[in-house]
């Protein structure tokens, strides 16, 4: 299967030595390795290579237009993490496009294969920004001024990559020729490793979002300032990880605080400045905003307690994201045609994806691949290959029968 060298090929590019993660940021070595790895990949297939006004890769099998079909997924990471993430989705379209060759497959609509810009949010903060500025669901102004931590604008770094950061924005037209669209992605989770199921599909997307928390206090020296005299700001933000997790256990949901700046940083300085982000899950949006606003309070209490500003604010907000059942129900008979058993698993899932925010504007699905341990966004994410062999397949028979068989002919 060409899947296996797609991937052998993929594998070194923004892998770091040390650490065995992958740094693939947006708009610079690595992602534009990655980005060139597709685009060449793509080229060699006959496919029509396209870059969007966002930056999203678009290669086209036959001419644009309307009744597309598209799948694909995106190549960024987020700091040194796992290589499927994202990678799996891309290497898959390609080899299911040979796949369905192989089969004497020739559509009479168009197959897209995409990847998406700054998925992760990794550089920038925003996650599936490619999608989100597509869709309108972003203001290019406010995505063109977004900073990376070494204060680069959006818009230095697109134009940096040899693109026009004054053309972004919402792209109905392209969003008008998609039929549907199925993104395969490695399972965040390990409840398919308890079925005999290599391949799922996605049922919903939790809501979840991230808010970024600033404590502003007093530098001081750590030997010679009395506690009693301290405005130190990371008490407070102490009190704000400790109950987003007491939150998130009481509303079954997920609540983590993940990435700090602290400012001055010295070892033997109180902080003047913590800079922190929450980043929230739930099962649904009264029990996110429980969370949300829960972690609101008591970091506001401690603040007041010492001394200290607090000022908290959504960076990005996703609702609840359920996938049509009519077109969840028809990939799941297809899959479940090569599956040891027809009742294919149908899982929902806390991660965010391009999916998710497409999901409001055209048809849309997912495959999961199944991962033995269920880590994920971590150098030991993994899916066995020929669990990926099956979601290859899986891939190319869903694509096949979505080609032969617009999804408006299927109930919502």
């Amino acid at each position: 299967m060409s899947f296996d060298r797609l991937w052998a090929d993929l594998a070194p590019v923004g892998r770091d030595a040390d650490s065995g993660g992958y740094r693939r940021y947006t708009w610079e070595g690595a992602d534009t390795d990655a980005r060139a790895w597709f685009t060449g990949e793509a080229a060699a297939r006959g496919l029509d290579v396209r870059t969007d006004r966002n930056g999203n890769l678009w290669a086209w099998w036959g001419t644009p237009g309307p009744g597309a079909v598209a799948t694909g997924s995106h190549l960024d990471s987020v700091p040194d993490g796992g290589a499927f993430d994202g990678p799996l989705g891309v290497a898959s379209a390609l080899a299911a496009v040979d796949e369905l060759r192989s089969r004497g497959v020739r559509p009479d609509r168009p197959l897209a294969l995409v990847v998406f810009v700054e998925e992760e949010g990794g550089r920038f903060g925003v996650p599936c920004l490619g999608s989100r500025l597509t869709t309108g669901e972003i203001a290019p102004g406010r995505a063109r001024g977004l900073t990376d931590a070494a204060g680069v604008t959006w818009a230095e770094a697109m134009a940096g990559a040899g693109h026009d950061p004054d053309g972004i924005g919402p792209d109905p037209d392209a969003l008008a020729l998609l039929d549907v669209f199925v993104e395969l992605h490695v399972e965040q989770g390990r409840a398919l490793e308890d079925t005999d199921h290599a391949v799922g599909v996605a049922s919903a997307i939790w809501p979840h979002g991230r808010w970024r928390m600033d404590f502003t206090g007093r530098a001081d020296h750590a030997g010679t300032t009395r506690l009693a005299d301290r405005n130190d700001p990371m008490l407070p933000f102490a009190h704000a990880v400790l109950a987003a997790r007491a939150l998130a256990e009481e509303h079954g949901a997920r609540a983590t605080v993940a990435r700090t700046v602290i400012v001055p940083n010295g070892t033997n300085a109180i902080p003047s400045l913590v800079n922190a982000w929450l980043d929230a899950r739930a099962d649904s949006e009264a029990a996110l905003t429980a969370v949300v606003e829960g972690v609101r309070a008591r970091a506001e209490a401690a603040a007041r307690e010492h001394g200290v500003g607090y000022a908290m604010a959504a960076e990005s907000l996703t609702p609840p994201v359920p996938f049509a059942h009519g077109l969840r129900d028809r990939l799941a008979a297809v899959v479940g045609t090569r599956a040891p058993d027809p009742r294919v698993p149908v899982l929902p899932t806390g991660a965010g994806h391009d999916a998710g925010v497409l999901a409001a504007h055209v048809p849309t699905a997912m495959l999961y691949v199944r991962n033995p341990t269920g880590v994920s966004h971590s150098p030991e994410e993994w899916a066995r290959p020929d669990d990926c062999h099956a979601g290859v397949l899986a891939l190319a028979d869903v694509l096949q029968d979505l080609l032969a068989r617009p999804v408006g002919e299927v109930a919502p």
